[in-house]
């Protein structure tokens, strides 16, 4: 595919979301309760600029599968929030499962510009270190822990085949839930500030994803 740029209406787009993303972080950073509310904002927020390429997107489909993407990443983010009753983790898994499902048919049915490349099976290498190290601490999630990790992985495979922004953003979105797993699993490992270094590298990879994304799925302007 020929290598095409955004306009800068869609580039301007961005900005609440970095914005938005900056302010989180920041209050994530600070312990303050505003961070909670603020991270809600985020997916919505990167909806935007796919909500104004919209008519010019190649198909419905690609417009379905980025928007399902953002709206389980959204329910994901907000799972204890808006689930209070429900146990958060094995629904942010189910949400986050979906969004990735969604990435992977987007990446390998409409974005896909070459063959997997060879560094790629340095994702199988992570998923099986992943469970080598956090397996034993997972008690009854294993199995949903280990499903989620090749959905993960996956997704960081499938966008490696895609252009730079998504190959790029898939990785940082595989960096954050791997911080995040750890996080969960062993929390004496790391230390305070990885915290915000997880939304930090979550929002790198969910708006590199999209940029990339729209950068090739939109139709020639003219």
């Amino acid at each position: 595919m020929q290598r095409r740029t955004l306009p800068p209406p869609i580039l301007w787009a961005f900005v609440p979301y970095i914005v938005a993303a900056a302010v989180h972080i920041t209050l994530l950073a600070l312990d303050s309760p505003g961070a909670g509310p603020t991270k809600l904002l985020l997916m919505p927020l990167l909806a935007l600029p796919v909500l104004l390429s919209a008519p010019r997107l190649v198909s419905r489909t690609t417009l379905i599968l980025l928007l399902g993407a953002l709206l389980f990443s959204w329910l994901g983010d907000g799972a204890g929030a808006f689930f209070p009753t429900a146990p958060e983790l094995p629904l942010m898994l189910l949400f986050f499962g979906i969004a990735h499902l969604a990435y992977i048919l987007l990446f390998a049915r409409h974005l896909a510009r070459r063959r997997m490349p060879w560094w790629a099976l340095v994702y199988a290498v992570w998923w099986v270190a992943m469970l080598a190290v956090l397996g034993p601490h997972t008690g009854g999630l294993l199995i949903a822990v280990a499903l989620y990790g090749l959905l993960l992985g996956g997704t960081a495979a499938f966008a490696a085949r895609c252009n730079r922004l998504v190959a790029v953003g898939g990785a940082f979105f595989l960096l954050s839930d791997t911080v995040l797993a750890v996080r969960l699993f062993l929390p004496d490992v790391l230390p305070s500030w990885s915290s915000p270094a997880v939304m930090l590298t979550y929002t790198i990879g969910q708006g590199l994803i999209i940029a990339g994304a729209l950068a090739t799925l939109r139709k020639k302007d003219g």
